[in-house]
């Protein structure tokens, strides 16, 4: 514990909100070109939005023959068929095939044709059908959770707080979770009911670490009242400054961890999960902070001012 404190920085003294319309500028280029990248390219749904067939197949001898596996099955006349190898033997293969025409039915004939195909020679791990009406009842929860999530987050800093850092750790949020979004259309990442997940997460660590922050600079303005609120925010984030690094490394290791090590059914909720950290951490320092001086957040000596305006008139 002694040598990681050697290495955190204590008494620390960035100017950060100096930067804050260069951020902004960025938050606001992020954000649009997220939402365009949505709205123009789209998502490259999963099984469970989009429905079809999911198999996780494993050979029973030797490493798989994608090669082979590919021949067979672009026989079979299914459509749009993918495979993808994952594990770290060589032996574990993630077959996708899009959704057949005429029901369940023909869902179940077309994974009897797959198994058909490749034999004896592989094992079946996981085989998951999801119809259209499931993936549409899916997308539907999917974004009310995100919704709901996002509100949630926004009553309980309003409450905790006062409504200034409620609007903020809202943005900040929103931030995060739309960039998260932009980035799974932009770079065509598998969108599933994993990375629902880790939006969600991702929104949890956002406001977590904003309401640290949030926290210090509430103390401050007890503690130093007669503070400039832009010398308070930037003495509140240098004061959590160790503490953000800390946590966001921590948490980091485990991610990679999970991205090397965790296979393809892990992959995109490891990619979610360490632009969610970068881009949680960022929001939180340039968005969630400059945004309570344009929200006219008032120091210690003003509010007692507001409070008794009879102070004002003492000699």
């Amino acid at each position: 514990m002694q040598l990681i404190d050697r290495f955190l920085p204590h008494g620390t003294n960035f100017d950060f909100i100096r930067y804050r319309l260069i951020a902004f500028g960025i938050t606001a280029v992020l954000i649009l070109g997220s939402i365009t990248v949505i709205v123009v390219k789209g998502f490259n749904f999963g099984i469970d939005f989009a429905g079809g067939i999911l198999i996780e197949a494993q050979a029973v001898e030797g490493k798989a023959d994608l090669h082979t596996m590919r021949t067979s099955l672009a026989t079979l006349n299914l459509g749009e068929v993918s495979l993808q190898e994952f594990g770290t033997t060589g032996r574990d293969v993630m077959i996708r095939i899009q959704r057949q025409d005429g029901g369940e039915k023909a869902q179940m004939d077309a994974l009897g044709k797959v198994k058909d195909s490749l034999g004896t020679g592989y094992t079946y791990r996981r085989v998951e059908i999801v119809g259209p009406k499931v993936g549409d009842e899916l997308v539907r929860d999917g974004i009310l959770a995100v919704v709901l999530s996002l509100a949630a987050i926004a009553v309980y800093v309003w409450f905790r707080f006062e409504w200034q850092f409620g609007v903020g750790a809202l943005v900040s949020t929103f931030h995060d979770v739309i960039t998260t979004f932009g980035l799974f259309a932009l770079t065509g990442l598998e969108f599933n009911l994993t990375t629902v997940a880790a939006i969600l997460t991702i929104a949890g660590y956002s406001v977590n670490d904003t309401v640290v922050e949030y926290d210090r600079v509430r103390e401050n303005l007890r503690k130093y009242k007669t503070m400039p609120i832009y010398d308070l925010l930037n003495l509140s984030v240098n004061e959590t400054l160790a503490r953000t690094i800390l946590t966001v490394t921590t948490v980091f290791v485990t991610v990679l961890a999970l991205l090397f090590f965790g296979g393809e059914v892990l992959r995109g909720f490891a990619i979610a999960m360490l632009w969610g950290l970068i881009i949680g951490t960022y929001s939180s320092i340039y968005v969630a902070m400059p945004m309570l001086i344009y929200f006219n957040l008032r120091n210690g000596k003003d509010r007692e001012k507001d409070a008794d305006p009879t102070a004002t008139q003492r000699p």
